[in-house]
């Protein structure tokens, strides 16, 4: 099993893989680091001063958490208002409630997909927020940044879009700043070597992005996937793994159970 997320999230997911039986490799798909373009930090620097006055934020990650709040000092009880924290999954959830006990503020004030959501996205999180949206009201999305110009928006036709979409709608001011820059990763000789090899019928590759493929395609031009298998954890990703040319797809909800129970009723696959 081939874990491609991001090297600070990837370590979990080996690990919770290999307790259960799976051997598990972590080959990083996406980076992750600070903005490089100044007038996105800038902006970051901003909102992060201003962040009580919005009613509330949305954070499509985990690291959109980490990165938002990092090194952002305390606020006052006066400053905190009523702001409200949304996320699209409960691994950004409790990213969010993590960090804003340190700032005590209570996890009641997180908004995010039930846990039997049919998936976690910004789909579902839209039913549970919809009702704080009217005209006049404040949204801030915190999201990443990508420096690949040459390369269509990952948000265009995206969740996030979708949201931002349905809160202008209803009359919302919604302003957007990049907390963190994806960038595609870089592969060690090793690592380059172990992807290539991990074409066959026995490759299982986990996808949380349909931007890592787009990596691997870059990485890797020209490779034939089509005996690899792939799970996904959204329908669009698994769109993307087709797209690569995985000749076998499954889509499952970005839930370690859901994954596990999906690798767990193949048939005939090695772990």
């Amino acid at each position: 099993m081939i874990v491609t997320r991001p090297a600070d999230e990837a370590t979990n997911w080996v690990e919770a893989l290999q307790s259960r039986g799976w051997q598990t490799l972590a080959l990083p798909l996406i980076g992750i680091g600070e903005p490089s373009d100044p007038a996105v930090r800038a902006n970051l620097q901003r909102v992060r001063e201003q962040w009580a006055s919005f009613d509330a934020l949305m954070f499509v990650s985990s690291a959109a958490v980490q990165h938002f709040f990092a090194g952002l000092p305390a606020t006052t009880t006066a400053d905190k208002r009523d702001t409200r924290f949304w996320a699209p999954g409960p691994g950004t959830a409790r990213a969010l409630k993590a960090v804003l006990a340190g700032h005590g503020i209570a996890a009641s004030r997180v908004d995010a997909p039930a846990d039997d959501a049919a998936q976690f996205d910004s789909e579902h999180l839209w039913p549970v927020v919809s009702a704080q949206i009217h005209p006049g009201v404040r949204v801030l999305v915190v999201r990443g940044a990508s420096p690949d110009a040459d390369r269509p928006p990952q948000t265009a036709g995206s969740g996030r879009e979708w949201l931002i979409a349905r809160c202008q709608e209803k009359g919302a001011q919604v302003e957007v700043c990049c907390a963190y820059e994806r960038r595609a990763p870089q592969w060690t000789a090793a690592q380059q070597a172990q992807a290539a090899e991990a074409r066959g019928p026995d490759s299982l590759w986990l996808f949380s992005s349909s931007e890592a493929l787009g990596h691997l395609r870059a990485l890797l031009p020209g490779t034939d996937w089509s005996r690899a298998r792939a799970v996904c954890t959204h329908d669009r990703i698994a769109s993307a793994a087709r797209e690569t040319g995985f000749g076998w797809v499954m889509s499952c909800r970005p839930a370690m159970e859901d994954v596990l129970r999906g690798l767990e009723s193949l048939q005939g696959v090695s772990s």
